[in-house]
């Protein structure tokens, strides 16, 4: 069972419903990651909200998030550089997810659980 926080309207912060989330396996071009840590990031309250804001709104129901670190646990066809129990950097607010693993970056052991979860978004903003 994964569980995740899910969004089936817009609105304020009480629309997040902690629920089974079904996480599948992932397809052309994608991985499984279990998440070690997950960030929350401003743009994420937009889509909550249903704002307009540059990235588009997801289709309801959704889980958010565009900030975390995860351990990549399977492979979609056509992956490379990357191998199960890797560890990456993006993000989701639910314990697992199926993500394009050309938007994962490939985590030193230096780099923490909570400091890559946190670094993502905002850091590279900043950067």
């Amino acid at each position: 069972m994964n569980m995740a926080a899910v969004i089936h309207e817009k609105g304020a912060p009480e629309v997040f419903r902690w629920e089974d989330w079904p996480v599948g396996e992932p397809g052309p071009g994608e991985v499984r990651l279990r998440h070690g840590a997950i960030g929350v990031n401003y743009v994420d309250t937009y889509h909550r909200r249903g704002m307009p804001h540059p990235w588009p709104v997801p289709p309801l129901p959704v889980v958010l998030g565009l900030e975390g670190m995860g351990v990549v646990e399977a492979l979609g066809e056509g992956v490379d550089g990357l191998a199960p129990g890797d560890r990456v950097a993006y993000g989701a607010y639910s314990q697992s997810r199926v993500f394009p693993a050309d938007r994962l970056v490939k985590l030193p052991d230096a780099i923490g659980d909570v400091q890559a979860a946190d670094m993502m978004l905002n850091g590279l903003t900043a950067q």
